[in-house]
């Protein structure tokens, strides 16, 4: 019997990428990129970032057809799409599906001033208690900036989409979009369980310019006999999954169940847990959105909680202070500086405004250096717990809107190389960290096996994800961590 695949996209904004994963074994069988190097963001003016989605719809028919080739497979073979997007970003068509113009993605903040505007006309207590969030620069807020700027365009707008709405279209020739989605968008009302008609009216937008609803895990569309020529895929093949990148980064994790963590630490860092029940921060310091399984009927949020100044910090350590070690030596180094780095405090806020000061830009502040007995281990390390005390900072919040945070999944990568990072973030957390095998556009494609039927559930489709390492917290130092942190929480 012929071997069959699943097929995953991320869509990102520095590249897409593509993997096919063996149905049978559950590990990926090939996976590409396109461009190789950063994709272009235009910024026409400060402030602004825009990506054409066409070049997406071209890196990803690239993508495709390497791994294709590379594993041997046929579009015959791969039985079911998945799709995870950069999310955020505004995408607009008119009749024939064609994209008026460039997308507003993510990093653009050209709308901050017409989600605070809308904040404040319309309250907090109506958009935190609907959207769970203000609307801030999400994709409404982009909108309204259209509407605004660009009135004769705006007239031709037939639908908008997302990132991922767009090449699920260019698939299918179908358009249609996802709760989850709505809900990134600020398009979503979660009292009254249907699009935010409130936030429609206020910025004199039209109901019917959102896209069909379809579920997260569902055959939405099949493709169409022109793109099956167009990228050698079969004709039917069922596009059956997708979700913005956070989202599908914690159910590639198999991150579903309330109190489960999700936890990425690149240049920024993310920590991402589900609540079983409709809350939200009074003060907008973490963003709330529906999760992958989020239903009407079914409450699953995905708490979102993003510090800009995480591995950016460790490599402007690493450029500055130990240019001669490798990173492998500089977490050695570390490890020769107790816990609490004898005094030295670090808070890793210097790459911008952050939310969860409720988007103060403090800077990066070095704290309690005494000449005579602190060296570079002592900096190393006080940046590292200065980051993980930014991720339990956060997770503070989120454990008051009701979370209870006993699991964190996470990928080996980035500072969670760092044994020092993994031990301090258990021990401050009191969290099992699970260090796991996989990325997003493997996650994308399971998540279509799931929609599709080829998977039961979740539990069957991530029954073969590999468990790297386990981290336990360490009880025999735990009031150490918990000082160190207190006295660090005590000097923001």
């Amino acid at each position: 019997m012929a071997k069959q695949y699943l097929l995953g996209f991320d869509v990102g904004s520095s590249s897409v990428k593509a993997s096919l994963v063996d149905v049978e074994s559950g590990q990926m069988a090939a996976t590409a990129f396109f461009p190789e190097s950063e994709a272009p963001i235009k910024a026409l003016k400060a402030g602004w970032a825009e990506q054409a989605p066409d070049m997406w719809w071209q890196n990803a028919k690239l993508a495709l057809k390497k791994i294709m080739a590379e594993a041997g497979v046929s579009g015959s073979d791969i039985k079911a799409i998945g799709i995870s997007y950069q999310m955020h970003g505004l995408v607009c068509v008119d009749k024939q599906g064609e994209v008026l113009r460039d997308s507003i993605i993510w990093c653009d903040s050209r709308a901050v001033p017409y989600g605070d505007k809308a904040f404040g006309a319309l309250g907090s207590e109506q958009c935190l208690t609907h959207l769970l969030n203000s609307p801030g620069n999400f994709t409404a807020a982009k909108l309204a900036w259209v509407k605004e700027n660009e009135p004769e365009l705006f007239s031709r707008i037939y639908k908008v989409m997302l990132p991922g709405d767009y090449i699920a279209m260019k698939l299918s020739g179908e358009i249609n979009t996802t709760i989850s989605g709505l809900s990134e968008g600020m398009m979503w009302d979660f009292k009254e369980k249907r699009p935010a008609k409130f936030l429609f009216d206020y910025y004199g937008f039209h109901d019917d310019m959102i896209a069909d609803i379809v579920p997260t895990f569902a055959v939405q569309g099949q493709v169409s006999k022109a793109a099956a020529e167009e990228t050698g895929l079969a004709e039917g093949t069922p596009i059956s999954y997708r979700a913005g990148d956070q989202p599908n980064n914690a159910l590639s994790l198999n991150v579903f169940n309330p109190g489960e963590i999700a936890s990425t630490a690149g240049t920024s860092g993310v920590v991402y847990g589900v609540l079983g029940e409709v809350n939200y921060d009074p003060k907008s310091r973490v963003n709330t959105f529906a999760h992958v399984n989020y239903t009407t009927e079914l409450d699953r949020l995905g708490v979102l909680l993003c510090i800009n100044g995480t591995g950016i910090l460790n490599a402007w350590v690493h450029r500055n202070i130990t240019p001669d070690l490798s990173y492998p030596e500089m977490n050695d180094l570390a490890a020769q500086a107790p816990i609490g780095a004898d005094g030295v405090i670090i808070t890793p806020f210097g790459n911008g405004a952050e939310r969860v000061l409720e988007n103060k830009e403090v800077g990066c502040q070095i704290k309690g250096v005494n000449f005579n007995k602190h060296n570079r281990s002592h900096i190393v390390r006080a940046a590292q717990e200065g980051i993980v005390f930014s991720f339990c900072y956060g997770m503070e919040i989120m454990r008051q809107m009701g979370m209870d945070i006993k699991k964190i999944h996470a990928g080996k990568a980035n500072m969670f190389l760092s044994p020092i990072f993994r031990d301090t973030l258990a021990s401050t957390s009191g969290a099992t960290i699970e260090l796991l095998e996989t990325d997003g556009s493997v996650g994308a494609a399971k998540g279509a096996g799931i929609g599709a039927g080829i998977y039961k559930d979740n539990v069957e489709a991530f029954s073969t994800l590999k468990r790297i390492a386990t981290i336990e917290p360490d009880t025999t130092n735990a009031a150490e961590y918990q000082e160190a942190y207190l006295r660090w929480k005590a000097r923001l």
